[in-house]
């Protein structure tokens, strides 16, 4: 069952000379209970193209074509306030950096009930029991107790779980989580997407996984897309994915793995380029080992090279 579909999605930023595109015709899908790893260099487009579905934009950011479907509804045809039923209490956020996402003047559990009174309407005791019962849902252990806790006493790993929390509490249909084992340990990592997983099968949540960490996408999602330079260069089931990757910026990133490497870790020479740099046909060309002289004249378009497998490469010709 589809939840979610972004079309042609196109965006850029008002910059002080002139309007900078930044995603191009980015289009994707999300089922019921399925996750989806966005996936990329840092400057990629992956961030951006997940805070646009809930319109959490800077303000010199703007969207110019596209449709993000979600209930029937296009969400950029959305008000704020209409948007705001949506922001939390069907799509939740679990933002990149889960130390600095909660208030420290106010307890953990004084933040999990505002949530609960402003997206489920809940108050009292209804809202108190609500929050640990969310508590409890993410592992957290002496959940009464630990509602009255302030930020500066959870470690980070139980920070991100108190956030998965505030999602959890109202039901959220999708969660966009991004890259949410950044800055914690190994172990807690395990925890943390072991939980999602949880989550995922349980409730049939989907959720849109940012993350740049192939391992950890071959070990979670159900499909990745790969981004670069603000458009999708390939799509895939993970499975196939991982086994025949077929976009040259794909296997490069493969290759640079330490865990596929044979003799020597290979690198991506050069680095992505800004918006503010022009350049003509496929915007991976200048680095990539492959390229062909087609390559810096047209930009490629999407070839079927599996079953619901895309690639964005003019060597699938």
């Amino acid at each position: 069952m589809k939840l979610l579909d972004v079309e042609n999605l196109n965006l850029g930023f008002y910059c002080e000379n002139g309007f900078k595109q930044a995603l191009f015709d980015v289009t994707f899908s999300l089922n019921k209970g399925e996750m989806l790893a966005l996936v990329g260099e840092s400057g990629c487009g992956k961030t951006i193209s997940a805070m646009s579905i809930l319109q959490l934009l800077p303000k010199n950011a703007g969207i110019t074509s596209g449709v993000i479907t979600f209930e029937n509804q296009d969400l950029l045809k959305l008000s704020c306030k209409e948007l705001q039923h949506i922001r939390g209490s069907k799509i939740a956020l679990i933002p990149q950096d889960p130390m600095t996402s909660l208030n420290p003047l106010f307890t953990v559990g004084d933040q999990l009930l505002e949530v609960l009174k402003i997206h489920q309407n809940l108050k009292g005791k209804e809202a108190h029991k609500k929050a640990v019962e969310a508590f409890e849902a993410v592992q957290i252990p002496s959940a009464e107790e630990r509602l009255k806790a302030y930020p500066h006493e959870f470690s980070g790993g139980m920070k991100q779980r108190a956030i998965i929390a505030m999602a959890l509490a109202c039901n959220a249909e999708i969660l966009i989580a991004d890259e949410p084992t950044t800055a914690l340990d190994v172990t807690i990592q395990a925890q943390i997407m072991s939980l999602l997983q949880k989550i995922k099968k349980e409730r049939g949540t989907a959720i849109l996984l940012i993350t740049h960490d192939l391992a950890l996408v071959k070990e979670n999602a159900d499909n990745v897309a790969v981004m670069y330079a603000g458009r999708i260069v390939e799509k895939a089931p993970a499975k196939e994915f991982f086994e025949n990757p077929t976009h040259p910026y794909s296997l490069a990133l493969l290759n640079s793995l330490p865990s596929n490497r044979e003799k020597s870790l290979e690198t991506i020479t050069g680095q992505p380029p800004s918006i503010q740099q022009i350049i003509e046909g496929c915007k991976f060309h200048p680095r990539c080992k492959q390229c062909m002289e087609i390559c810096t004249e047209k930009v490629p378009p999407e070839y079927q090279v599996g079953e619901n497998h895309i690639s964005a490469c003019f060597l699938q010709e």
